[in-house]
């Protein structure tokens, strides 16, 4: 967002507003420059939207800082939101089952959204309607209670995909 600061300014004339919030009225563009600089501050387009231009007296150094100040604010209580994926495959064994239904734990812990997929390759694609969706609800039941099913598995050309997300 680029500011008009004092020579800038091209207007015939603007809605000024003093230093201290006041309402000093419309004036021309350089009375409202000399305003501003027996105050020893800028004079700072705030809306150029309006008719006329809206300028106010301010530390125009001071205000720059203060608005770098909030958007770090702003920065700092967003938060994001990654998507894990985990793979599968219909003959994965029980034990490595486990373990990553363990890891899917700890990616929801850390506010993660999870992608659990299931590969089929070659000819274990006969195997999607029974073993795929049957691994694939074990691992929905062994997470209920730590997560929400964000969609239900389905088939998506040789894999079954589904997604869940931590609890709010």
């Amino acid at each position: 967002m680029k500011v008009k600061v004092n020579d800038a300014i091209r207007y015939p004339e603007v809605r000024l507003i003093g230093a201290e919030g006041e309402q000093i009225g419309i004036v021309s563009t350089a009375k409202a420059r000399y305003i501003a600089d027996e105050a020893g501050l800028d004079l700072v387009e705030v809306s150029d939207k309006a008719k006329p231009p809206v300028c106010r007296v301010m530390n125009y150094d001071k205000y720059r800082y203060e608005l770098k100040k909030k958007q770090q604010e702003a920065k700092k209580k967003q938060t994001t939101i990654d998507t894990k994926e985990i793979k599968f495959r219909p003959k994965t064994e029980e034990h490595d089952l486990d373990f990553k239904i363990k890891k899917i734990r700890k990616f929801l812990e850390k506010k993660n959204k999870v992608k659990v997929t299931m590969q089929f390759r070659g000819r274990e694609i006969i195997y999607a309607q029974s073993v795929g969706i049957e691994a694939i609800q074990k691992i929905a039941d062994n997470l209920r209670e730590d997560c929400v099913i964000l969609q239900e598995p389905k088939m998506e050309g040789r894999q079954l995909i589904m997604f869940v997300g931590p609890k709010t």
